[in-house]
């Protein structure tokens, strides 16, 4: 009988334990600014069960919800030790099951880590396509998609360890961030590479590696003092979501009910003549079909997703966020998220994908913008991207003939405009990313259009940004072949690639041209200050011709960007203002001494960067 009795108990207690499927956040951290901590237990028909908790945790709020597979534990963390506590289940005073939950011991220094900046030369690639360090891990059995690198839209192999051991590459090309479109498990069926449609957000898809993997990549990169930033999605989720599939709440996701797609019109809302019918189909419409849209305004809602942004930045010591569709958001509830987390680290920086085509639309979405004061809304947001800017580079040096309004003066125009920022070193600066067309393709392969380009991003204010490929001269046709081809395989990141793009040997010399070229003027400017938080001055083009100036007390920086098919000899004492009394210089790029004494020669589609003497 004793054994019957000993046996039933250990099955009972089995039985009780698999109550509980998930935990999540799985564990937490002492010492955290937020004082509170809500967990989510989640289990078959867990809301059956009381819960208390070890003497030394309080419990502030114990929440149920229509799904009885929900239990959401607030407690409140402040005072508490790194250590192990046990919440217990019970059903009618009957003992049920115990689960243990750890405090773990911050970094020290954690909460004063510091983000990105204009210091920085911010890298962006698309895991999937960079390099295959892990050929073991393309396919998972537990994931639907498998590894096919011969679908232009499927699953390539690239991982984790492929950008670990490439990491040599990108510190000597003069990289010093890293942003990598989103790792953590994405299991749609098809297109899953990209993984904005993320079905777990605490793992990281097991077809890039482990949760560690991306720990050793963090540690990696700031062994070479680079700095890692990680693709948030706060808008969506994917259709394979577990929790889409078994809903906390009706309204953890807009319901129309079930599925309406967003009409894009970002507009709406700050447009003071909108229709309510409209800011919803923006705001609350689903992404696409496969991205069911995250309720912001649901409390629950929030504080899961700013508990999980925390605790990412904590586990694997993240140095910043690029939030994806921020715009799309239910605009007081992603306030409230940036500042939760702008508040835990105050020196950490968050930049939000603004799609928009007006820099004061832009604008209005920055932290203490002039222009969403006009409405009382402050996004708490430090930087947003310079979209307009891109706008103007795809077209400008394709525009041989200046204008009015073609040519070098879009560039002229756009900084016309920095006075709507609040703050304008906090703005990321690009050609292009893996939503635009490949700049070496707009420019049909032409190096000394990007040579031009690049000078642009590297040298005027904010956050330079590249996106992975170009400084090779990758290209990709996006209307004829979609995504896809402006998503490449980086050449040398397979096993067997007939060319390796990684190596100076490898790179054909093509490829070299336009490496060389980047990896001198990123390595210039990751010294000089004056490039990073110098104030612009410039001069109204003429001839295409596009003439501006970084200077601080220290130092000057002349730019000229010949947009002219035609060499142009510059008078220089129009630029007086610009070169305060320096006659000399040095040509970045070539090392020569240029005499500024008189005038500048400049030959036809080119551009020189001088430090002044």
């Amino acid at each position: 009988m004793r054994q019957l009795f000993f046996l039933f108990s250990i099955l009972f207690s089995l039985s009780s334990f698999a109550q509980i499927d998930k935990v999540e956040p799985p564990f937490w951290w002492s010492d955290m600014h937020q004082e509170n901590l809500q967990i989510m237990f989640y289990g078959k028909d867990i809301a059956q069960y009381e819960v208390s908790a070890s003497k030394e945790v309080l419990i502030e709020n114990v929440l149920m919800t229509e799904n009885s597979n929900y239990v959401f534990v607030t407690i409140k963390t402040k005072e508490l030790p790194a250590g192990s506590y046990t919440f217990n289940f019970s059903k009618k005073g009957s003992k049920g099951f115990s689960r243990s939950y750890e405090l773990k011991e911050r970094r020290e220094g954690s909460a004063f880590r510091k983000g990105f900046d204009a210091s920085d030369a911010m890298y962006l690639i698309m895991p999937d396509r960079f390099a295959n360090g892990n050929p073991e891990n393309d396919s998972n059995p537990k994931l639907t998609e498998k590894a096919n690198r011969e679908l232009l839209g499927g699953r390539h192999g690239g991982d984790l360890q492929g950008v670990i051991n490439n990491l040599d590459y990108l510190e000597d090309l003069g990289i010093t961030a890293l942003w990598s479109t989103p790792l953590l498990e994405d299991n749609d069926k098809a297109y899953s590479y990209h993984t904005y449609a993320q079905s777990d957000v605490y793992n990281i898809d097991p077809r890039y590696g482990s949760n560690e993997d991306y720990k050793k990549l963090a540690a990696e990169m700031h062994s070479r003092d680079m700095k890692l930033v990680m693709d948030y999605v706060t808008n969506h989720w994917g259709a394979e979501h577990w929790m889409i599939k078994d809903l906390p709440t009706y309204d953890w996701i807009h319901q129309f009910p079930g599925y309406a797609n967003s009409n894009y019109r970002m507009t709406t809302q700050y447009d003071p003549n909108r229709s309510q019918r409209d800011w919803k189909y923006c705001v609350d419409g689903w992404f696409v079909s496969t991205m069911p849209d995250l309720n912001q305004s649901n409390p629950l809602v929030l504080n899961y997703l700013t508990q999980n942004a925390i605790w990412w930045i904590e586990y694997a010591d993240l140095d910043g966020f690029r939030v994806d569709t921020y715009s799309y958001n239910d605009k007081e509830g992603i306030a409230k998220w940036t500042k939760s987390i702008m508040d835990e680290y105050p020196n950490f920086n968050i930049v939000g994908e603004v799609w928009m085509h007006d820099q004061a639309q832009i604008s209005y979405w920055q932290k203490d913008s002039p222009i969403g004061a006009i409405q009382s809304y402050n996004s708490n947001l430090p930087s947003v991207m310079d979209f307009t800017l891109h706008d103007a580079i795809t077209s400008i040096f394709n525009e041989d003939n200046a204008s009015w309004d073609k040519g070098m003066v879009k560039a002229y125009e756009n900084f016309v405009n920095d006075f709507l920022y609040s703050e304008i070193d906090n703005l990321l600066v690009f050609a292009g990313n893996h939503d635009t067309d490949r700049i070496n393709h707009i420019y049909k392969g032409d190096v000394e259009k990007y040579k031009m380009a690049m000078t642009l991003v590297l040298t005027t204010r904010g956050i330079p940004q590249l996106y992975y490929g170009d400084e090779i001269g990758m290209q990709g046709n996006k209307a004829e072949k979609g995504d896809g081809d402006i998503r490449r395989d980086f050449p040398g990141g397979w096993k067997g690639d007939e060319n390796n793009a990684f190596t100076e040997a490898g790179r054909t010399q093509d490829q070299e041209a336009y490496h060389a070229f980047t990896k001198k003027l990123l390595n210039y400017r990751k010294d000089k200050e004056v490039l990073h938080f110098g104030k612009l001055l410039q001069f109204l083009p003429e001839n295409n011709v596009y003439v501006y100036f970084r200077y601080d007390e220290n130092e000057r920086v002349m730019v000229v960007i010949n947009n002219n098919p035609e060499a142009q000899e510059l008078e220089l004492s129009r630029f007086a203002e610009g070169l305060d009394g320096s006659k000399s210089g040095k040509d970045v790029i070539d090392g020569v001494e240029v005499n500024l004494s008189h005038s500048l020669s400049i030959k036809g589609k080119s551009s020189l960067v001088i430090e002044l003497r």
